[in-house]
Order: C-alpha cells, then structure tokens, then sequence
C-alpha cells in the first residue's frame, strides 16, 4: 500500500475515501436515473403514441426488468475474478465505468438517428451496462477496504460513510432526471443521456486523482499482489487455501446466508409497501395528498440523517464495538421491529368505516429498516474486505453480491403471495401474514446467528480483533510468511 493512500487524511480517514465516496456517488446516480425511466421507457408508447419509447406491453417490459436487476447482482462474480487474475481493481473500474457510460448513452441515441434499430441499440446498451456493473460494483467497494490495514477500526465508518454515496447518488438521481425528463417533454432518452453523463463523471474523477489520492492500491491484480508478498515468482504455482482462508470463506458465505434473509424483507419497500401505501394509507395533509412514490425516498433521507451518527457510535465503542455477526443480529432485529409497525397499521386500516392506516407507521418502518441497513449492509462489506483471501478478494465481494440477488428475488416471490383479489379484506389478511411471516423469521434468524456469533469470529481468525493485538498477530504471521519463502526456496 502506497504511503500517499494512508498519510493524506480528513476527519480521520484517508483521503481516497472521498475520492472512492465521491466516484460511487456518481455511479449509482447513473445507475438509479436508468432504472427509474427503464420500464416507463419500455412501455411509452403503449400509454403515448407520442412517445419516445419501444411500445412493449407492460409484462413483458416487468420480466425484462427483473432479468435486467438480477444480472446486476449476478454479473460482478465474474467481474471480481478478472479483477483479481487480470486486470486489478483500478483498471477494472475504467473499463467498467466505460462500458456503462457507452450503455447509457445507446439508450439515448434518439429513434431518429438509428431507425429500424431501435430494438438492438436498446439490447447493446443493457449488455454495456450489465458488463460494466460487474467490473465495476465489487472493485470499487474492495478499494475502500485496501485503504486501512488489518485490524483498523475505522473501516466499519469508512463503509458506513462510503454507504452514504451510494444512497446520496440514489437520492439526487430520481429528482434530477425526473426534471429532465418533465423539461425534454417526456423524452426518456434525455434521461438516460443524462445518466450517461453522470457516469462520465465518475470515470473523470478516478482519471484525474486516483494516483494521488489511492497511490498504488488497486494497480496489480490481487493474486499477483500477494504472490510478490510471498516473495514467489509470478509464475509460480497457485498455493492451495489454508486452513484460516477456508474458514474465513466459511464466514462470509455462512453470514451471505443471513444477508438474504434480510433483503428479502427489506426490499418489500418497493413492492408491498409500495403498493400498502397506495391502497391503505392515509396520505393526505389538509387538502393535499402525498404522492406514493414520495415514500421511497425516506430510506435515503434517513441514511444521510443516520449514516454519520451510526458511523461515529462504532468508533466510540472502542475496543467494545459489536462484532460483524453481532451487527447483522441487530440488523435483522431492526427488521423485525419495522414490519411490527407495519402489523399496527394494517391492524389500523377498517374497511367498513373506510378508516386508513397513519403514515407514521410508514415513516417508523422506514425508519428502522434504514438502521438495520446500516447495520448490516456497509458492515458486510468491510467483512468480505477483512476476510477475504488477496488473491480472491474481488471474487469473493462478488460473490457476496450475488446473496443479494437472492435476497432480491425472494422479496419479490414472498411479495408475489399476495394475489390478484380484488377483495381488499382478503388482500389485508394476506398482507397481514406477509408482514407477520417476515418479522418472525427476521428475529429467528437474529438469534441463531447472535449465538453463532462467538463461533464465526473464532473463524475469523482474529480478523476482527483491536488493532494492538492485530499488529502482534502481523508480525507472527510476516515470521510464517518468511519461512514459507524459504521452504519454497529450497524445494526449487
């Protein structure tokens, strides 16, 4: 690790902290301004005959968007190999990033210009972006992770922190190319023009200050990096996991488990709760009413509310900060505690008085789910970070993604188990049983792995010890590390 990538930094981290916040703020921004016109784009000109889209029908532009989201989740497996064997995190990244911008702006070629084309520039810029994801999305969160050595406890806030860009670029995107969108007269093109320039934007920054700001991190293909630490030869032969590896393996895929478990909850926010709030929820102040999707945006408002606060609790704690299992337990309790809230409003809602559930109940449920994200999400990236081997670490924060899109995809079947009743009482008590399903499964989950949770660290490895004693632990493992030079020394 480069000097210049620890010396330099602000409020207590590195500066290429902000660099990589600043760069991933840019990059969900054009990914969320995409996914926010990508089904209205589809379905245009069923509902417009003057419209700028593609004219599908509403199921099949639906099925594409769920193929699309999940090769999202999917794709970064194999992203974070190449990064790891080829091509290193830094170069992956440009050439991610790259492929994306190209994505969106094939989306945007106005009809006139490629006529009869229409169809294949559209499915040349989903290959773009979904490729570029997968280069970009695991290496860019690994870079955070390189910035610290083992055992600083400041990288659970860096990814809380890092986190907050994610959720700054979702907020800003929905509002910026919604008004774009609105200005061009209903051109979605023009938004995924201006996604397109967004992720510009982000390729620009890692251009102009990464060498500054990372130094070297990111510049060797991990495998590569960590052959040289052990003084072999680039071409030596690939040594086998040790014992510590594969049970830090074990850890990540163990906790990948539980991770989808909350997804799977979690991501009831854009379809039940969506759908709670439309139908069930008392959105009227006076004389106005809240628009639906207003809702949505009370995740991102409470992570940047949150984020800072819940950062600076874990470097309060000390050497008494919760251990990652520990965190992903609180996690999923906060899910718990958010869908009981939930239970109390669809026990609010009367329909033979027509009476409405409160939105407060939404705004609670929000609420602790946005503390249970931040307890588990950023968490679980600087997990993979900790205990990843180096010469699997982009494949293995790929790998992690990839228990998101399960999580993802169970969200949508669990939510799918409402029906299509137009009986609204029938429609409560499925909802109620969805909600009730959730929550005991979410405190279920909780305490398993909180009495797991002394067995995963001890597989951890002393991954998550203070950093005092994580420095004596380096200085015995750099001793193996020399006497293992030497033993392949002497058998060639």
């Amino acid at each position: 690790m480069s000097p210049a990538a620890t010396d330099k930094t602000f409020l207590g981290h590195p500066q290429g902290l902000y660099l990589l916040f600043t760069t991933e703020l840019w990059e969900r921004f054009s990914y969320y301004a995409m996914r926010a016109i990508l089904v209205l784009y589809l379905v245009d000109k069923v509902r417009n005959e003057g419209g700028y889209g593609l004219g599908w029908d509403q199921d099949d532009a639906l099925r594409l968007y769920a193929a699309f989201t999940g090769l999202f989740y999917l794709t970064p497996l194999f992203g974070g190999w190449l990064a790891d064997n080829v091509l290193g995190q830094r170069q992956a990244i440009y050439l991610g990033g790259t492929l994306m911008a190209l994505g969106q702006f094939s989306l945007g070629l106005p009809h006139h210009w490629i006529s009869g084309y229409e169809t294949v520039m559209f499915y040349l810029g989903l290959a773009g972006l979904v490729l570029g994801n997968g280069l970009f999305k695991p290496n860019i969160s690994t870079m955070v992770g390189d910035l610290y050595p083992k055992g600083d406890h400041r990288r659970d806030g860096a990814f809380t922190i890092f986190y907050m860009g994610i959720n700054l670029g979702a907020f800003l995107s929905a509002i910026v190319v919604g008004t774009v969108v609105r200005y061009f007269d209903g051109d979605y093109q023009a938004g995924f023009v201006c996604a397109g320039i967004g992720m510009l934007l982000s390729l620009l920054l890692q251009f102009l200050f990464a060498q500054k700001l990372l130094g070297d991190i990111g510049t060797l293909p991990s495998a590569k990096l960590e052959r040289l630490k052990l003084g072999q030869q680039i071409s030596a032969q690939k040594t086998p996991l040790t014992k510590v590896e594969r049970d830090r393996i074990k850890v990540i895929l163990i906790m990948g488990v539980f991770t989808a478990i909350f997804w799977a909850g979690f991501e009831q926010a854009g379809g039940l709760f969506n759908l709670f709030a439309l139908n069930f929820t008392d959105r009227m102040i006076s004389d106005w009413e809240v628009p639906t999707e207003w809702f949505q945006s009370l995740n991102s408002l409470f992570i940047f509310i949150l984020a800072p606060i819940v950062a600076s609790v874990w470097i309060r704690c000390g050497e008494r900060e919760p251990n990652s299992p520990v965190k992903f337990a609180m996690a999923l309790g906060f899910l718990a505690i958010g869908f009981l809230f939930m239970i109390a409003a669809v026990l609010q809602v009367d329909e033979s008085t027509s009476a409405k559930a409160s939105m407060l109940w939404l705004v609670a449920a929000y609420f602790f789910h946005t503390l249970g994200e931040l307890s588990l999400s950023p968490i679980g990236l600087s997990m993979v970070t900790k205990l990843a081997p180096l010469r699997l670490i982009s494949l293995m924060m790929g790998s992690w993604f990839v228990f998101t899109f399960i999580g993802n995809y169970t969200a949508g079947m669990v939510g799918s188990l409402i029906g299509n009743s137009d009986d609204q009482n029938m429609q409560l008590n499925n909802v109620l049983a969805i909600f009730a399903g959730i929550a005991i499964a979410a405190v279920i989950a909780g305490i398993i792995l909180y009495f797991m949770a002394d067995k995963l660290v001890d597989w951890m490895h002393g991954a998550e010890t203070n950093l005092h004693t994580r420095r004596e632990e380096e200085v015995l493992e750099q001793e193996l590390a020399v006497t293992a030079t030497h033993e392949v020394i002497n058998k060639h």
